[in-house]
């Protein structure tokens, strides 16, 4: 217990948070029913990089890439908002540690970042990492996502990711990928619940999830 508070209290450093802070209020329980899908939200600011490193251009460009190389994608999902779903999505910021994991050189700009992911492993691969981030067939909201600890969730691509509540107080959970030697992400508490009210719903999370050990 004491190591589990310890972890709570830096990862709420990191994150800029204070252990003073109120909980946000939980979301309804009710069953969504909106169709606004996940690829509407994303693209609505205008679908292009920029120098916010800590919003979701990246994992859009990505998305946008996969579908124009293979049309027929399973992460086609994201663009039908009828089709419930909840997905983890990085910010741009965890792309660069990405990038800098594969290739050991910091991108200096979004662009540059995504560039050097897809030199780095293909198309193919961005779509299973995608795939990966996607959880298919259930609504997980913020609530539920504080309930779920030591929960195991089957993702688009077939791997799973473990569930770990780290503090239903402060709103911390963390995401346990394949890759054993990584930093866990975890879910930035201030990114819950985007597309709130709609059957595809999203979490911002603060690095990629990784569906093998890099």
């Amino acid at each position: 217990m004491r190591h589990r508070r310890l972890v709570t209290a830096v990862v709420a450093a990191a994150l800029g948070l204070s252990l003073a802070a109120a909980p946000a209020s939980a979301s309804s329980s009710s069953s969504p029913t909106g169709t606004r899908s996940l690829a509407a939200v994303l693209t609505a600011d205008g679908n292009r990089f920029d120098r916010n490193w800590y919003d979701y251009d990246i994992v859009t460009e990505a998305v946008l890439a996969v579908l124009a190389a293979k049309p027929d994608s399973a992460v086609g999902v994201l663009t039908d908002g009828s089709v419930p779903l909840t997905a983890f999505i990085p910010n741009d910021r965890a792309f660069q540690v990405l990038a800098y994991d594969l290739t050991k050189r910091w991108p200096g700009t979004e662009q540059k970042t995504f560039a050097a992911l897809v030199d780095a492993v293909g198309v193919d691969a961005i779509e299973q990492v995608l795939l990966y981030h996607v959880v298919p067939g259930a609504t997980i909201t913020k609530k539920q996502a504080l309930a779920a600890n030591g929960a195991t969730l089957t993702t688009a691509q077939g791997g799973t990711i473990g569930v770990r509540v780290l503090s239903r107080w402060l709103g911390i959970v963390e995401l346990k990928d394949q890759d054993r030697n990584d930093v866990n992400p975890v879910v930035n508490p201030r990114a819950f619940d985007i597309n709130k009210g709609n059957k595809q719903v999203a979490h911002g999370i603060v690095f990629v999830l990784r569906p093998l050990d890099l």
